[in-house]
């Protein structure tokens, strides 16, 4: 189906803090591992030139660029006009100072409502771009045909609130595409709770209260919710979403590497396949 101008993406309450921090963003050590997370993307999704990547959540775009800059066509999506808009201006920037040998576009989509079908060779969605993000007060404002076409496909009687941006990443698969996706560790996240975090046992979301900047350095006190997942949960959402999981990682950013499911670590990153 591709990318329909029309469309229209839901409001999601990272917008605010997007439009806050705007280039600010990549001024956080957690985006610093561009190089040493994209090296190992292209390694185990088994990457080439000429290779077509939907980047689901793709901030200010920096793996969409990067995978760029290897000759790999990437397409970003973010629910944050301002982060696109950021992302296309060092697209154009890079293709005219580097002659970048594949193209990257990017585009204000609403992750819980993938239209794509079978386009992509590989899927990514990594740091909580998207996957995760659809708990606390996003969970109110779904698109509303997402989660009824999700529990339709994966004939589901009810549906977690993350399975939506799951299953269309899936969708935008070719059959034998893999995805790649990080996910926020509940182990990790009880494990080091700290007094700023409120979690929510039931729903498996943190509320976290923090403090981020914006390019003149001033300060703005936010809310962030993430959906916080085991390995088993992991794999069942997976298998709902009709991928196979081939491996789950433990992982921090900027130090991504092969490792068995951890408590120690924050994230864990999913490499799966669809048939």
């Amino acid at each position: 189906m591709g990318i329909d101008p029309e469309d229209e993406a839901g409001h999601h309450w990272f917008e605010e803090l997007a439009d806050h921090m705007g280039p600010a963003y990549l001024k956080y050590s957690f985006t610093r591992g561009t190089a040493n997370e994209v090296a190992f993307l292209v390694d185990q999704l088994g990457l080439r030139p000429g290779m077509r990547v939907l980047d689901v959540g793709c901030g200010p775009g920096r793996h969409s660029l990067a995978l760029a800059a290897l000759g790999i066509e990437t397409v970003g999506i973010d629910i944050s006009q301002r982060f696109v808009d950021l992302a296309n201006e060092a697209a154009e920037k890079a293709k005219s100072e580097t002659d970048t040998p594949a193209p990257a576009s990017f585009h204000r989509l609403d992750a819980r409502n993938l239209t794509f079908d079978a386009e992509f060779d590989a899927v990514i969605s990594l740091c909580q771009g998207a996957f995760g993000l659809s708990g606390g007060p996003a969970a109110d404002s779904t698109p509303p045909d997402a989660a009824t076409t999700v529990a339709a496909e994966a004939d589901l009687s009810s549906v977690d609130v993350d399975l939506p941006v799951l299953a269309g990443m899936t969708r935008a698969l070719r059959p034998g595409g893999r995805l790649a996706f990080s996910a926020f560790s509940a182990y990790f996240q009880v494990r080091w709770l700290e007094d700023t975090d409120d979690f929510d046992a039931a729903a498996g979301v943190n509320r976290e209260t923090t403090s981020v900047r914006n390019p003149a350095g001033e300060e703005r006190s936010v809310d962030l919710w993430t959906s916080c997942f085991t390995p088993r949960e992991l794999r069942l959402l997976c298998r709902s979403a009709g991928l196979v999981v081939e491996e789950i990682h433990s992982v921090t950013p900027g130090a991504y590497a092969v490792g068995p499911p951890s408590i120690d670590q924050p994230e864990f990153l999913v490499i799966a396949r669809r048939p």
